[in-house]
């Protein structure tokens, strides 16, 4: 399986199409009065939604209701294949327990400018329990009818039966070797009774946990044993991209390192300080989440409830007009989505600025340019691209035995390019 490196680096989305619609398998958002989606296995905030079968792992969703008031939300897991299509199951076949439940876990908040309901789960419960691993998409919709979406996530559910090596290295392709990372791996199978490697073992490779940017490998470059390596010379290449922006509003009595000013009134107003467009000849360390943020409140007790929202102004000097293409900006916090939402506008002073609402936290961030002549997004044009950037890759393995109807999740490895 082949992948042009520089298809990864200018174009980690397939087309302009892909930010245009949602699918209800992905990451998405369907209300506008929903905010501040967490996902994340219940051990630490932010971290990968990935659980082991069988454990007494758990995920948690939080997310925010700015109608106010308590709604009546129901909650169901799908089991889906290694690209996110459906399995052929029903749900007796993956779930243990109850088909769905009801969100009954919410709490007001209390002492903010914007009033909202946070809801809370934890998966596994005793009312929804996965059977089987694999890909399970989260479905939360209103009144029990599930046409009535209000959010998706994807959790992983890990039955554990392969191990997995794995090192990054500078590409192998001379013009990237300052650009671009290479992830080379072997999957050792010896516990799985596998008939075709190469066709009953597929795996999937992402970095900072962005689904766009990930590398489907069907076929290992050779076998050896029982173990599969994928280490040819012109796959699994990534663009190194560059360290995220960032800001923190865990106070907003008092201005932190990006911010400009903080005014209080009938809502909450931060002004950002200017950002500038980081495409540079080389390397600058600093320090991020990879893409990640955090919900907190230095001046609270509990920033579920106490934790208030701002409308966040940003401005970007990008040096390039709204005649040559649109920014736009993203983070987990808004799915990396290229929409209405995160697109910026260009002002008669020759700067891109949008702003959104978000609560206090710490908050990981990146500008994507789409440009009128190619129609096609590029995080590499305002943030830079550098093979020394701190990134997390995610590796997971999927089989499926000859004859079922489902691919099982049975590998999952973190890998950081700091710590190998």
């Amino acid at each position: 399986m082949k992948h042009c490196c520089y298809t990864l680096l200018f174009c980690f989305f397939i087309s302009t199409s892909c930010f245009a619609q949602t699918t209800p398998f992905d990451n998405n958002v369907y209300r506008h009065e929903i905010k501040s989606v967490e996902f994340y296995n219940s051990k630490k905030a932010a971290s990968f939604p990935a659980i082991d079968l069988g454990s007494n792992e758990t995920v948690t969703l939080g997310f925010d209701d700015l109608s106010g008031g308590s709604r009546t939300f129901n909650y169901t897991i799908q089991h889906c294949d290694a690209t996110w299509n459906p399995s052929r199951l029903s749900p007796a076949e993956y779930l243990e327990s109850f088909i769905d439940d009801r969100l009954n876990d919410y709490t007001y908040s209390s002492g903010t400018f914007q009033k909202y309901t946070h809801y809370e789960v934890k998966i596994p419960n005793r009312n929804i329990i996965p059977k089987i691993s694999g890909n399970y998409i989260l479905k939360v919709y209103e009144d029990g009818d599930q046409s009535k979406l209000i959010l998706t996530r994807r959790l992983y559910v890990v039955g554990k039966r392969v191990s997995v090596s794995a090192n990054i290295i500078a590409s192998n392709m001379v013009s990237a070797r300052r650009t671009n990372q290479k992830v080379n791996f072997t999957v050792e199978y010896s516990g799985l009774p596998v008939q075709n490697p190469n066709t009953d073992i597929r795996v999937f490779l992402m970095q900072n946990a962005r689904p766009e940017t990930g590398i489907m490998n069907s076929k290992p470059t050779y076998i050896r044993g029982t173990q599969l390596v994928y280490n040819d010379v012109n796959i699994n290449d990534f663009a190194g991209r560059n360290e995220f922006r960032h800001f923190d509003t865990r106070s907003l009595k008092l201005n932190s390192e990006r911010i400009s000013k903080i005014y209080k009134d009938t809502a909450n107003t931060v002004m950002l300080l200017g950002d500038p467009n980081r495409n540079l000849p080389n390397y600058i360390l600093l320090y991020d989440n990879d893409g990640k943020f955090f919900i907190l409140n230095q001046d609270g007790n509990d920033p579920r409830r106490d934790a208030d929202y701002a409308h966040m102004y940003f401005s970007l000097a990008a040096n390039k007009a709204d005649t040559e293409g649109t920014a736009y900006i993203v983070g987990q916090f808004n799915d990396y989505k290229l929409d209405d939402r995160s697109k910026l506008t260009f002002d008669s002073r020759g700067r891109w600025y949008t702003d959104l609402l978000l609560k206090q936290g710490v908050y990981d961030y990146q500008y994507v340019w789409v440009s009128n002549a190619t129609k096609k997004p590029d995080d590499t044009i305002l943030e830079g691209n550098y093979f020394e950037t701190e990134n997390d890759y995610q590796l997971l393995v999927y089989y499926r035995q000859t004859g079922s109807r489902y691919e099982q999740l049975v590998g999952y490895s973190l890998l950081n390019t700091a710590k190998q």
